[in-house]
């Protein structure tokens, strides 16, 4: 099992959040109005006057083989709009109940 925490712009979160279920991931947990800045460009999100935009964050669960469908769908949402800001980061899962 693979852990895979999306940080994404708040634009991108209804869109995600439907397309998860069409590839039969079911389970996840997101954090609304998660301010933060990218390592290499992209836009401040930190929800003020001089930069209004915030990002979300969903942390999912899922089996090694979701994995690559997942990230490519992730990648490809990315490139769309790139501005936005999208990015995902995977962690081995070594125990869960």
């Amino acid at each position: 099992m693979k852990a895979v925490m999306i940080v994404l712009d708040q634009a991108h979160y209804d869109k995600i959040v439907e397309d998860l279920s069409s590839m039969n991931i079911r389970g996840f947990t997101s954090w609304k109005e998660v301010f933060g800045k990218g390592s290499k460009d992209g836009y401040p999100h930190y929800g003020s006057h001089a930069w209004p935009s915030v990002n979300n964050a969903i942390l999912t669960v899922v089996e090694n083989d979701r994995v690559p469908l997942l990230l490519k769908y992730l990648k490809a949402q990315d490139e769309e709009s790139a501005n936005l800001g999208l990015r995902a980061f995977v962690w081995n899962v070594e125990d869960m109940i």
